[in-house]
């Protein structure tokens, strides 16, 4: 409760820091914020080439079938890069004035679900145009978003907390995030990876998510209720261990900066 109670304390600073956070990232450049949409547009456009037709990959209404995995992906790894260094990037900050150290990354991860769901005009927009429409099916959407927050929020707390004291944290983050990529069902479906490596997508909390966002906005069918359940219950935990460890290594920040 003290945690909730310091954090409404500083709840201006918070909403500063976020605000800050989606500004910043395109401070200076032309066209600003509208960078937001035309990323994951040039990434799908790639995308809607190479693999329909140079790879030859049979899916109906492909670029549906990836954007809606896509974008969500999207915000996961820049979320998470975002976050790996974002103690380190506030050092002098840390050094001079006291306030709740775990504003850093809540500020990083929100400011990137902000991002995410300005982002998700185009994939609405694309979904619509497409003849793909929706269905009654969308009511999961929040649901599959705050999910995704909270397991993208425990991997920030962890991430950027360690890389105070291994800087090379950041670089495998990199590496693993491109792995990442293609150990999660974005530009293939789930069936066609082989049986044997299917238990990766089990333990991949990605996977699952990207699965329920797909059957929601492109099968038009209910998510699979038993796999979003363990991970909501998962997300919590790993943000209580996250948090934990966090809080546990935060007394050591400043000496270490």
């Amino acid at each position: 409760m003290n945690v909730f109670k310091e954090l409404y304390n500083y709840r201006e600073l918070l909403k500063t820091n976020i605000k800050k956070e989606i500004r910043g990232k395109y401070k200076g450049s032309w066209l600003g914020i509208l960078w937001t949409f035309l990323n994951p547009l040039l990434m799908l456009a790639v995308y809607a080439f190479v693999f329909p037709y140079i790879l030859r990959v049979n899916v109906e209404n492909y670029t549906i079938f990836m954007i809606v995995a896509l974008i969500p992906w999207n915000f996961f790894t820049i979320a998470i890069q975002s976050g790996t260094g974002c103690v380190v990037a506030n050092g002098n900050i840390l050094k001079k004035v006291y306030f709740p150290r775990e504003i850093i990354p809540i500020s990083i991860t929100t400011s990137q679900l902000v991002n995410f769901l300005i982002t998700c005009i185009i994939m609405f927009l694309f979904i619509l145009f497409s003849g793909v429409g929706f269905s009654v099916h969308l009511i999961f959407f929040p649901l599959l978003v705050l999910i995704q927050y909270i397991i993208t929020l425990a991997f920030t707390f962890v991430l950027s907390a360690i890389t105070v004291f291994v800087h090379d944290v950041d670089h495998f983050v990199s590496v693993f995030l491109t792995l990442g990529f293609y150990a999660t069902p974005i530009v293939y479906q789930a069936s066609m990876l082989p049986q044997k490596f299917q238990w990766a997508m089990k333990v991949n909390p990605m996977a699952q998510l990207v699965e329920a966002y797909r059957a929601i906005l492109y099968y038009h069918e209910n998510p699979n209720f038993t796999s979003l359940f363990i991970w909501g219950i998962l997300s919590l935990v790993l943000l209580v261990i996250g948090f934990a460890i966090f809080k546990k290594l935060e007394k050591s920040f400043v000496e270490e900066l």
